[in-house]
């Protein structure tokens, strides 16, 4: 059955920006994938469409087979593509999506000019952190490195010229094998060019994501990898600047299964909750033909629940969650300070911000406070007393107000040169760009009340500030004194829209130091669920070594019955006496040797009990014990939080983290067969499991449950399996947010609304693309969708039209037609802007008229022939005029 999936194709015609709160895909203008059916010949179909297409990538694979294509006539595209799509040899078509390089916090990183790096006496701990949180150091000290494991990373590259990188690239280096998909210049949107070197040397990304898994010792802040036995495949997709088209995506991943990696990692994603998304499917596919694959869960952690990101969120696909590191590492530039005239200099260490011009400033300490516990420092205006700050370094504390107030403070009277210093454990790059001010920087919290003790005794404080770029660089180690081991604020939430299971696990993400590219400063320090999922990776190589197996569904398992849930916090320093929601962390914390040593094999990772209209409360698992003894399990429910999804029983809008919740309650687990079940050496058991929904919840805030089947065995063993499950009815849910669904302008950056009954002038048909008309302003549709949806109509309504149009009935509205790239598949909640430039999803244009889009969106497990089962808006109404081919008049309003 041949699918054709146009979403925001659109955007494909007009080249309009595509943008939604929860940062989802853009579209490729006129590109997209083909699928071929089974049996049919791709090449024949190709040559039949050559004369008005052109090839991007083959995509000839076991398991994919297919090629993107590139319409030439972006006009007449989307109609192209519909005939295209009904031809007998093509299976499925989709618009090429794109995505852009994965979102990650920089929190300091080295110099590539650096006269030396070296590490701190005082941080002389050379424990990697995130491997004695996740067990790894355990299985290093017996000698598990993950040798004979072929690891392929998807991602910006490998700087494999990087010493803990293995320099080379080849056959009996680090970096073995892979390939560059696309080469520097590549930005999502133009032709990929590629080559076979996957260097990374100008994005760092990926080069941080590989020493996570691999780094060698050879480097002098003791970084080491999780697994430094594993060879590397470095599948590069993106260039120095920009996004990546899913065909590469698709390309890549294929590549990499092809070339015989043993699973697969890439941290990448943007906002979906469907795993029916064609990345989602593509990977899924590798999944199943053994080949595990690893992509972070996401960082949009403060949109809240129901946020799965794609591919994470395809079926069997292990979506990974972060939690922040127990320590706070910082990469520091070394400079020296002297106390009241002393000869000795006292060194320290500082990160510069932007602006960074330090190089030779020398100047006296001036403090706004002596008091060092007070977080208003310099948030309102300085005392008339203050001195001239111009010939000072001036010392804020970070507190309760932003840093552009406390720069502008100081720079009212006259400071240019800043030095911040924190008010929790280590330090962050601090970005000021207010005039006057030419530099900044921040020191922790240690160094200012050294300092601000010094000044208030009296004595004089000067700085002897250096060019970062040059300087010497040192490594410190702060405690995490506000987030140990609790799931970062940042990472995404699930479960998917369908209320799959969503994230699977959770690993070291936050605050995570290893390998860059040389080029930018060969080590940093950076945060994300991008950093947590290739240490799972590495995690999955260790255990396919010290157990022998490469199923994707049994490691998974093994990690995710003997994790360690977390209780939860809120990011800022308080936490709940329970256990965080299953939807936020999986099944928790990765413990690494635990799951090598396993005896017992559980045949699930996690159950969903959907929702209150799906609801499936009979569930079933197998225990299966691998090891010499008899074990019995006792079985108990363990609860976590359970998460409204709605501020109140009014709301449509998720709400932002963090959440509110209902504590105290949980759904309730009864065990049939009872609470304890004797599983003997060598034998398989099946368990059953019958949930009963918590009571006394609005289920009109749709609250999301959650906890852990706990099996406590007789063998000392302590494993759990996670659940969740929703209390309310998916399908009912509103999801277009119909009020703030609405008519506004391309040159409006912030997309505000216009006036009823404004008048469009458009370019002349099928020359919106031509520069001359580049900063012509397009009517758009700013689609508001408070849930994700998984069909999405804009029809064109004519309300009055300067020549008669035939309208058709379609679910209840008299309409001339869709605009072009509607309906829309798969679409995640968020705010989508599509601008029109007149023409409808046929390749005609509407005449010049008075118009309204007519808006449905389907709901959650809707079915789309009847009107009922979709939200339904029509905008105000707006006219639309075509300018002569060549000139440009000014929006009039029309009377016709």
């Amino acid at each position: 059955m041949v699918r054709l999936n146009l979403a925001t194709a659109l955007l494909a015609v007009t080249g309009a920006a595509y943008a939604t709160r929860g940062k989802a895909p853009n579209v490729l203008p006129g590109a997209y994938i083909v699928e071929y059916e089974d049996g049919h010949d791709g090449n024949a179909l190709l040559k039949s469409i050559q004369d008005d297409t052109s090839k991007r990538m083959d995509l000839d694979f076991q398991l994919f087979k297919g090629a993107s294509i590139q319409f030439k006539d972006l006009k007449n595209a989307a109609e192209r593509a519909e005939q295209v799509a009904s031809m007998p040899a093509v299976k499925n078509l989709w618009p090429v999506h794109v995505y852009s390089i994965p979102e990650h916090t920089v929190h300091s990183v080295g110099s590539p000019s650096a006269a030396e790096y070296r590490k701190r006496a005082d941080a002389a701990n050379d424990t990697f952190t995130p491997h004695l949180m996740t067990q790894v150091n355990k299985l290093r000290a017996e000698g598990i490195d993950g040798k004979g494991i072929k690891i392929a990373v998807v991602d910006t590259g490998t700087d494999y010229n990087h010493p803990a990188l293995g320099g080379c690239f080849g056959p009996g280096c680090l970096v073995s094998f892979g390939t560059d998909l696309v080469g520097d210049k590549y930005n999502g949107f133009n032709i990929p060019v590629p080559d076979p070197d996957p260097v990374d040397n100008c994005n760092g990304h990926g080069s941080h994501v590989a020493g996570i898994i691999a780094a060698q010792t050879n480097n002098p802040y003791g970084i080491i990898g999780a697994a430094t036995g594993v060879t590397l495949g470095s599948f590069k997709v993106f260039g120095c600047d920009g996004q990546v088209g899913n065909d590469v995506l698709i390309a890549a991943f294929n590549m990499a299964y092809e070339a015989g990696a043993d699973l697969i990692t890439a941290s990448i994603g943007g906002a979906s909750g469907w795993s029916e998304d064609n990345w989602a499917v593509a990977v899924q596919r590798i999944v199943e033909a053994g080949v595990p694959c690893t992509v972070s869960a996401g960082n949009s952690g403060d949109e809240g629940i129901f946020f799965a990101s794609t591919a994470a969120n395809g079926k069997r696909v292990t979506a990974i969650a972060s939690v922040d590191n127990t320590l706070s590492p910082a990469i520091l530039t070394e400079a020296s300070y002297t106390i009241s005239g002393s000869a000795n200099n006292v060194s320290f260490g500082f990160t510069p911000g932007t602006p960074d011009a330090w190089a030779g400033v020398s100047l006296p300490l001036y403090s706004v406070s002596l008091d060092a516990t007070d977080p208003a420092n310099a948030c309102t205006p300085l005392p008339d007393d203050t001195p001239d700050l111009s010939n000072k370094i001036v010392l804020i504390r970070r507190g309760s107000c932003t840093f552009a107030v406390k720069l502008a403070n100081a720079a009212a009277k006259g400071a240019k040169y800043v030095i911040f210093y924190n008010n929790v454990g280590g330090v962050i790059a601090v970005t000021g760009t207010v005039d006057a001010i030419k530099a900044v920087a921040m020191v922790t919290a240690d160094q200012g009340a050294t300092w601000i003790n010094a000044l208030k005794a009296g004595q004089e404080v000067v700085v002897h500030m250096v060019d970062s770029d040059s300087a010497e660089k040192i490594l410190q180690n702060f405690p995490n004194t506000l987030t140990p081991g609790y799931l970062s604020s940042y990472t995404s939430w699930g479960p998917t829209n369908e209320v799959d299971f969503y994230p699977d696990l959770a690993a070291p993400g936050g605050m995570i130091l290893s390998t860059y590219p040389l080029a930018l400063g060969g080590y940093a320090v950076l945060s994300g669920t991008s950093m947590a999922c290739p240490i799972t990776a590495a995690v999955y190589a260790l255990i396919m070594q010290k157990r022998g197996i490469k199923d994707p569904q049994t490691i998974e398992s093994l990690l995710a019955a003997t994790a360690n849930p977390n209780i939860w916090s809120d990011g800022a320093g308080h936490t709940l006496p329970s256990l965080a929601p299953a939807a936020q962390q999986g099944a928790g914390l990765i413990q690494a040797y635990d799951a090598a040593y396993a005896t017992t094999i559980l045949s699930r990772s996690g159950i969903s009990f959907n929702d209150t209209d799906n609801f499936a409360p009979t569930q079933k698992f197998d225990i299966k014990n691998i090891g010499k003894s008899d074990v019995t399990f006792t079985l108990s429910n363990v609860g976590a939080l359970t998460a409204y999804t709605f501020a109140d029983d009014t709301s449509i809008e998720v709400q932002a983290f963090p959440n509110t919740f209902a504590q105290g309650v949980s759904a309730s687990l009864a065990f049939p067969d009872g609470s304890s079940v004797t599983v003997p050496a060598g034998q398989t058991k099946s368990v059953t499991v019958v949930a009963t929904q918590p009571q006394g919840l609005d289920a009109k805030r749709l609250p999301v449950y959650s906890g852990y089947i706990a099996l406590n065995g007789t063998d000392g063993s302590s494993l759990s399996l996670p659940y969740m499950g929703v209390v309310g009815s998916m399908h009912s849910l509103t999801v277009l947010d119909a009020e703030d669904t609405y008519i506004s302008q391309s040159t409006d950056e912030d997309y505000a609304p216009v006036a009823s009954n404004k008048t469009f002038l458009l370019p002349p048909q099928g020359h919106v693309n031509d520069t001359q008309y580049a900063n012509v302003s397009l009517p758009v549709i700013v689609l508001n969708l408070a849930m994700g949806s998984p069909f999405v109509r804009v029809d064109v309504v004519p309300v009055k039209t300067c020549r008669k149009v035939n309208t058709t009935e379609i679910l209840g509205t008299q309409t001339i037609g869709p605009i072009m790239g509607a309906p829309y598949e798969w679409m995640p909640r968020g705010q989508a802007p599509s601008s029109w430039d007149g023409m409808l999803a046929d390749g005609s244009y509407a005449p010049s008229g008075t118009y309204k889009f007519a808006v449905k969106a389907l709901h959650i497990f809707g079915k789309k022939g009847d009107v009922k089962e979709y939200d339904v808006m029509e905008t105000e109404p707006f006219g639309i005029r075509y300018m002569k081919n060549g000139l440009k008049r000014r929006a009039v309003t029309m009377r016709v």
